[in-house]
């Protein structure tokens, strides 16, 4: 029984999220908006067919690690060191404003003061995975208005995570072990920095030896299967033994990985899975929405909204432009901040459990949490306009220190780049050749290359390199697709080189795709795919015979370039 509602669980929910997903996306909304919808339809406030709840918050659990791994793959240590002024000092101020202004509602409400300033942290916190899509398919996760928002999450959940703690402790007495609360709250920070030095201090060096155990095998299963685990298994890990969130936990875990050279083919290898797990996350959250309750007391909804959609992000722009920084930066934070989720609703749930909220806070978190989520993204879409507005009336003046501007794109490589740049998957003799010529003419080469040795001669040799398949989108991106003048294809199948250049082709139409093929017959689907020349090797070795025979018969050279002409002609017209 439990296996087939299991199954009709995932079908259900899966099915729904497709066709509401679809739908919204086809009348030019976020599909998240679909997903919400349709975790209320399959939910247990509607008629039809109701899914499992219990299970689909299982499902989300692991999307919500997943993702977060994922983040933290790209999300750098000096990249929280560099902006760890804002993040800090931003999370808890506007935490503060949040708490207070929501403590307020709940007594304009007539609650106790405990279920007011409970109420208040639960509208105090954005969700993460919401931050994470805008800022993934907005293309802002690697900007500055990213990394400050990812961040402030990170300071947020910290923060959480302490609040998590204490609550008990102060609502169930018994639970504090008899510990006043200010040593509570220091064993928790103390909990907090073991586990990010034991982390970053034993996790970076065992973590990288297991990888490159494990790639050494060859084996694309055992080397998805180890990061999944590293994944699930730091974040539960985490979990259990310092009190923190799965999510915090697989975002380490994804920040120790992320620090190796394994990084990028693990975000394309390893993490297959996590969009469906991560719209799971979405679709659970609308199961939750009991709209009925709402229709009793509108006038608390429109509050819990007033305060998330507008006092909150309010309360970020105004942080971000009075710590320096561009109008431009401020409102794309301000805007990503405007929602509430996963975490908001993990406080109303420990609300509940110790009898802190009045009958229906809950749903209006939930509500709020829904309304936020769908509106997020569509938000996020306007900010070209805001940018426009502000830039015509703001007078907030941009320090001359601030990192980047709000849509500029950081990497490693900042300011060292060469005006052109080329991609080059394969690093055999003819990728290494190939390399060489375009550095001497000036193109900085990029190497993608499965082969882990190959990739470390390459990194030693001073070039820069992705160990990963390109065939994912991520690895050809890591490696600067976007703005490459080529891409020369030497190593891949015909079938692998295909996708790679149809991948290409929608990443950055206006590069030029020179690849090879080894039989003549593959030529021409290869051509099909977007290339703009293709070598065959049976081709050119063609080509090289007819020369060479000529030459030695004592043909001129006029002579042979005439018949190699004619041979080309011929031979390649086969294909």
């Amino acid at each position: 029984m439990h296996e087939s509602a299991l199954i009709l669980t995932l079908t259900g929910s899966l099915a729904a999220a497709l066709t509401l997903g679809y739908v919204t996306q086809r009348l030019r909304l976020s599909p998240i908006i679909g997903y919400l919808l349709a975790g209320l339809i399959v939910g247990p406030y509607s008629p039809g067919f109701v899914a499992d709840r219990a299970l689909a918050n299982e499902f989300a659990e692991i999307g919500i690690v997943l993702l977060m791994f994922g983040v933290g793959l790209q999300f750098h240590l000096k990249d929280l060191l560099a902006v760890r002024k804002i993040a800090i000092v931003g999370a808890l101020a506007q935490s503060a404003v949040t708490t207070v202004l929501g403590t307020l509602a709940g007594q304009a409400f007539k609650w106790s003061w405990s279920a007011s300033v409970v109420f208040g942290l639960a509208l105090s916190v954005a969700s993460t995975v919401m931050l994470t899509r805008v800022l993934v398919d907005s293309r802002d996760l690697q900007t500055l208005a990213g990394r400050i928002a990812i961040g402030w999450l990170v300071m947020e959940d910290v923060f959480t995570v302490i609040v998590l703690v204490l609550l008990p402790a102060i609502f169930l007495p018994s639970s504090a072990q008899g510990l006043p609360l200010t040593a509570l709250v220091a064993v928790t920070i103390g909990k907090l920095g073991v586990l990010a030095v034991l982390a970053f201090v034993l996790g970076g060096r065992v973590i990288p030896r297991i990888l490159n155990s494990v790639a050494a095998t060859h084996s694309r299963e055992l080397f998805t299967l180890t990061v999944l685990v590293l994944a699930l298994g730091i974040a539960v890990g985490s979990a259990e033994a310092f009190g923190v969130t799965l999510a915090l936990g697989a975002f380490l875990a994804g920040m120790i990985v992320g620090r190796s050279e394994f990084s990028f083919r693990a975000a394309s290898d390893a993490l297959p899975m996590r969009d469906a797990f991560a719209v799971l996350f979405f679709v659970s959250v609308g199961m939750l929405l009991d709209p009925r309750a709402l229709v009793k007391s509108p006038h608390l909804l429109l509050a819990t909204l007033a305060i998330v959609l507008l006092a909150k992000p309010i309360a970020a722009f105004l942080i971000t432009a009075s710590l320096g920084y561009s109008p431009q930066i401020a409102i794309r934070i301000a805007i990503a901040l405007a929602q509430i989720g996963e975490f908001s609703l993990v406080l109303a749930s420990v609300g509940d459990r110790l009898n802190i909220f009045p009958e229906g806070a809950t749903n209006l978190i939930i509500a709020g949490s829904i309304i936020s989520l769908a509106l997020n993204p569509v938000f996020y879409r306007l900010i070209g306009r805001l940018d426009a507005l502000m830039a015509r009336f703001s007078r907030i003046r941009r320090p001359a220190d601030a990192e980047g501007s709000a849509g500029e794109a950081v990497g490693e490589d900042d300011g060292t780049q060469s005006a052109y740049r080329a991609v080059v998957v394969g690093y055999g003799p003819i990728g290494q050749t190939v390399a060489r010529l375009l550095q001497d003419g000036g193109v900085e080469p990029v190497i993608i290359d499965m082969n882990l040795e190959a990739t470390r001669r390459v990194r030693a040799e001073g070039r820069r390199v992705v160990y990963g398949d390109a065939t994912r989108p991520e690895v050809l991106e890591a490696a600067g697709i976007r703005n490459a003048i080529a891409l020369i294809i030497s190593g891949p199948t015909p079938e692998q080189t295909s996708e790679i250049i149809r991948i290409a082709r929608t990443l950055n139409p206006n590069a030029r795709v020179i690849t090879r093929a080894y039989y003549l017959d593959e030529t021409a689907s290869i051509r099909a795919s977007g290339a703009d020349e293709v070598f065959s090797g049976e081709g050119e070795v063609a080509l090289a015979m007819t020369g060479y025979i000529l030459e030695t018969l004592g043909a001129t050279p006029e002579q042979i370039d005439r018949e190699r002409e004619r041979v080309r002609g011929e031979v390649f017209r086969i294909s």
